[in-house]
């Protein structure tokens, strides 16, 4: 790893340029990463974490994301200017992990706490943000970019061979890329959001409160103990509210919140605001040259703005990886915008109809569509992914669509499946699947009766660098293993039929699903040549 001239620079140092850096940092391509607010960001912010970004926290081995966010409290509802209960409801009904999904459900973690944790990550290795460094602009040639940076007012000219802007909605990344930037601001839909220390009699910590509604005046209070054990991120919205004047009071605030919570309330700390407006708007390419754009650079929006920004970044990462690695051509970075294009697309149009519905009634608006999962966002369209079980018919792209786990494409999310016997060590142990996907290979999954049948196919994967296509077998829970002399990186028994059933496999059959560094299928072939086809449209031939 080159470090001390890293080829990699990322602009912006929020969960997206984060989990950037660190997908690059696990791949043996060093980064250098800026910000150019001199001290890390505070406040709540977007707080949802949904399923599939769960899992790419998982991919990564952010474990403590997946320890420590937590369900979203049930959200109690009040009837006008009393404490009296109207209903009780729920963000997002509850559901159980299953084999194939066992991060399922959503789950809330508050962005400063999501940016440290991160940072952390990054430290291992010897990598950290260099705050109040801002990017002030930037020249590409075929070679690289030469970007020019400031920092306490000293001007800075630094080569590189890549930028990445994850530096928000106000991007210079994007504006010196002349990307058009298509959409609307809603002006009809704006709230004052911040982190609040107070505390209210009758004010239950176990619920989110709600109060008054949309069309007059309304208060949102959720809980949030990583701000203190009085602590709550806050929204005040409502069109008789002169929120651009709120936003700009502190006392302002407390008045309001009294004016809305019938009870008596005593207020610690106004900790962090900000007067928000939603920002549908999304780019018209992720990319020019070698220079890239990801999260709210790319599509700025609420609901699930956040989570579709780190998935930018973790689609990104492992194809600039390869490039600079030498290992790939250039062209799989078109790949990135023509595969997160659609997927954005039709998300602006899913989390639209939601804020539509929410702004049009007085009434509660909850219960969130499974589609908010994200488990069913696919890339079946992409050019570079390849399955040799599906008919060549042309169909509408339906990128950002409902998880049927009852059908499996090339392009479709990676299932999980736990319990599998590892055969063939000193001591056999049992793993996951997805405790084999990693950012920086691809896995050849190997279904077959027999680790005869697999032998053939796993001899001509021998020529693949080992650094960054690795290898399984996953034999029937019916097979029995004398001897375990294999090729693969690792022989896997399906003790419960968890992946035989996960990936839709039939007994006697012999089928190669190989996963990209994203926990995307790539590839659904019959063997060899279905495998070297695939690689041939992402590594350079050997």
């Amino acid at each position: 790893m080159n470090t001390a001239h890293p080829p990699v620079l990322v602009v912006g140092a929020g969960p997206v340029g984060l989990v950037a850096a660190l997908t690059l940092l696990q791949n043996g391509i060093s980064v250098r990463i800026i910000d150019k607010d001199p001290h890390p960001r505070i406040g709540q912010r977007g707080t949802g974490i949904w399923p599939r970004s769960r899992e790419l926290y998982n991919f990564l081995g952010v474990s403590e994301v997946i320890s420590l966010a937590k369900p979203a409290p049930p959200i109690r509802f009040y009837k006008p200017g009393t404490l009296e209960s109207l209903e009780d409801a729920v963000l997002v009904p509850h559901v159980e992990p299953t084999p194939a999904i066992p991060f399922n459900g959503h789950r809330a973690m508050g962005q400063q706490l999501l940016d440290v944790i991160l940072r952390r990550h990054l430290e291992k290795f010897s990598c950290s943000v260099e705050m109040g460094t801002e990017l002030r602009s930037f020249e590409q040639s075929d070679e690289g970019v030469t970007a020019v940076l400031a920092k306490n007012g000293i001007s800075e000219t630094f080569d590189t061979k890549w930028i990445i802007g994850a530096d928000g909605a106000q991007s210079i990344v994007r504006k010196q890329l002349g990307l058009t930037f298509l959409g609307e601001t809603r002006d009809d839909a704006h709230a004052v959001t911040g982190d609040i220390r107070l505390t209210g009699v009758g004010l239950d910590r176990l619920y989110w409160h709600r109060f008054g509604n949309w069309k007059e005046q309304g208060l949102s209070l959720r809980p949030a103990d990583e701000i203190g054990d009085d602590g709550w991120q806050f929204f005040l919205f409502g069109h008789e509210l002169d929120l651009t004047k709120i936003a700009e009071s502190e006392k302002l605030v407390f008045e309001t919140i009294t004016s809305l919570m019938p009870t008596e309330i005593s207020f610690n700390k106004l900790v962090w605001m900000s007067y928000f407006k939603p920002n549908i708007r999304m780019v018209n390419k992720f990319s020019e040259g070698r220079v890239f754009v990801a999260g709210d650079a790319a599509h700025p929006t609420g609901g699930q703005g956040l989570n579709s920004g780190v998935q930018d970044a973790f689609n990104l990462g492992w194809k600039l990886a390869l490039v600079q690695k030498g290992l790939a051509d250039k062209s799989l970075l078109e790949t990135y915008s023509a595969e997160r294009l659609p997927v954005i697309s039709e998300m602006l149009g899913v989390t639209t109809s939601i804020l539509d519905k929410t702004m049009a009634s007085k009434e509660p608006q909850i219960g969130r569509n499974s589609i908010l999962f994200m488990l069913g966002i696919n890339c079946r369209f992409s050019t570079i992914v390849l399955d040799e079980f599906v008919t060549s018919v042309e169909k509408p792209i339906n990128a950002y669509g409902v998880l049927d786990e009852g059908h499996l494409e090339a392009g479709d999310r990676a299932p999980d499946a736990p319990n599998m016997l590892q055969v063939g060590r000193a001591e056999p142990g049992a793993t996951t699947l997805f405790s084999l996907y990693r950012p920086w290979y691809h896995t050849i999954l190997v279904f077959a009766p027999s680790l005869a049948d697999a032998t053939p196919i796993l001899g001509a994967l021998e020529t693949y660098d080992k650094s960054v296509v690795r290898s399984a077998v996953v034999l029937p829970s019916s097979a029995s293993v004398t001897s375990v002399v294999s090729p693969a990186d690792l022989v896997l028994v399906d003790q419960e039929g968890h992946a035989y059933s996960a990936y839709l496999m039939e007994a006697g059959q012999t089928k190669v699903f190989v996963i990209r560094p994203d926990g995307v299928v790539g590839a659904i072939v019959h063997g060899t040549e279905g495998v070297k086809k695939y690689f041939s449209k992402i590594l350079v031939q050997i």
